[in-house]
């Protein structure tokens, strides 16, 4: 599975490409800014992106959903139902209290706890992991965990937002994350990759 990630924004959120290595089948995961700079890797890689996906509506994760579903052509938004208000909703994806009112195209589609997506032979397994927003989702596929802003390297999503809840997120990290093998890599919506286990041993709120 390859998997490369952008650091974009005043925010620093991470977006991540990712993609079937024989079939170039791929998913754009949390394009928060810089659409030109996401599609122009897009194509240096070679990837088919076949969907973009938002780990959860708030406007550093969701900035170029629009320019990019406006130049590649058939790309399909989904997001958890529970956030998906959030990406036409300019008070509840945040971008009011970051200094402009901004708004998504709205989902195509909707993830859920179980579903899969696929991309050539790779699966990768939805994981509703609500804490931060009550529709965050992480997605699992061959060792390798993106996160989204639910588990950081050394910390955790902020629950003092609106519709965030400090009690949901430790749920969802005890009961969905933990629970993972000590080997999966994390990849965060900010910041370094970590592991299931190097968390376990040293990340304070768990």
């Amino acid at each position: 599975m390859f998997i490369k990630k952008l650091t974009v924004g005043l925010l620093e959120s991470n977006c991540y490409l990712v993609a079937d290595e024989e079939t170039k089948e791929g998913i754009i995961v949390d394009p928060g800014e810089e659409g030109e700079r996401i599609l122009k890797t897009v194509t240096q890689e070679g990837i088919v992106p076949r969907y973009l996906v938002n780990t959860h509506g708030h406007i550093d994760h969701i900035g170029a959903n629009g320019y990019l579903k406006g130049k590649i052509e058939g790309l399909k938004l989904g997001i958890h139902k529970a956030d998906a208000r959030m990406l036409i909703n300019a008070d509840e994806n945040l971008s009011n209290f970051a200094g402009g009112e901004f708004t998504s195209p709205p989902a195509d589609f909707f993830l859920k706890d179980g579903d899969e997506i696929t991309l050539g032979k790779i699966h990768l397994k939805v994981i509703h992991t609500p804490g931060h927003t009550p529709g965050g989702i992480c997605l699992l596929g061959e060792g390798k965990i993106i996160t989204g802003d639910t588990l950081f390297a050394g910390s955790v999503g902020r629950t003092d937002l609106p519709r965030g809840s400090m009690e949901l997120l430790m749920k969802s990290l005890r009961e969905k994350l933990m629970s993972l093998p000590e080997e999966t890599v994390i990849y965060p919506g900010h910041g370094e990759p970590s592991t299931i286990g190097q968390e376990k041993a040293s990340n304070p709120f768990i």
